[in-house]
């Protein structure tokens, strides 16, 4: 197959993907160039993008609770970490020619659009690439819940969660040697299994909305462009 399977589809990266390696904080040159690889061989294709950026290589909100800082607080900085991320993954994007707008759910006028739907898919339609930051601009909520309502907004096909593993599995893989990989699930399965591949709110709501995930690791090269061809890389959820 020479076609993409998708015409718009949105990809949710956590912000460990913009580091050098798990576990480790900050950005790294080699990342970003990376993924805008990707992601510009994935363009090339005529696939419409838009990601949803995490901010976990940054700062975690829920954890700053050990430090005294209350959750709301700490989820709303969390929020700011993931606008420092999808400005340093627009800049890598344009490095290598591709458009890109940030909308943030946050506005800070100076650096990013207030995100607004209708500009998104038109912004999507002129075949540029739409970062969404800030999340859902609402504490207790994660990116991956944002990841879902982005999706179901903008009319995406699709859902490509980026991992650090090549799918769900019955068991932390890196941990447990003897772990078997899950190429189809239901919604369902995710939630009465408690795989913890997005939280049980984002699943919900594509499980509501009938949104397919594809749940594969991007670091693998040419991983993004495989699965919009159809190659059935990765664990599908849907129906």
């Amino acid at each position: 197959m020479d076609k993409p399977i998708y015409k718009r589809v949105l990809l949710k990266l956590g912000g460990e993907s913009l580091a050098a390696g798990e576990g480790e904080f900050g950005l790294d040159e080699g990342a970003l160039t990376n993924i805008s690889e990707e992601i510009r061989e994935a363009k090339g294709l005529g696939v419409e993008i838009a990601i949803v950026i995490g901010g976990g290589n940054i700062l975690r909100g829920v954890a700053l609770s050990s430090i005294g800082i209350e959750r709301t607080t700490g989820d709303y900085m969390g929020m700011l970490a993931t606008v420092i991320n999808g400005l340093a993954l627009q800049h890598a994007l344009e490095r290598v020619g591709i458009p890109t707008r940030v909308q943030s759910a946050i506005e800070i006028q100076a650096v990013s659009e207030a995100y607004v739907r209708r500009r998104a898919i038109r912004h999507l339609e002129k075949g540029r690439v739409v970062i969404f930051a800030g999340g859902t601009g609402n504490p207790y909520f994660t990116t991956d819940t944002a990841a879902s309502l982005r999706a179901m907004e903008i009319g995406a096909e699709v859902i490509f969660k980026a991992t650090k593993v090549d799918g769900i599995y019955t068991a932390d893989p890196m941990i447990d040697e003897s772990a078997t990989k899950f190429q189809e699930l239901s919604y369902l399965d995710v939630l009465n299994k408690g795989l913890k591949v997005m939280d049980s709110t984002s699943i919900s709501l594509c499980m509501d909305n009938k949104m397919p995930l594809v749940i594969f690791n991007v670091r693998n090269k040419h991983s993004i462009k495989r699965v919009l061809l159809g190659e059935k890389l990765g664990t599908k959820v849907g129906v």
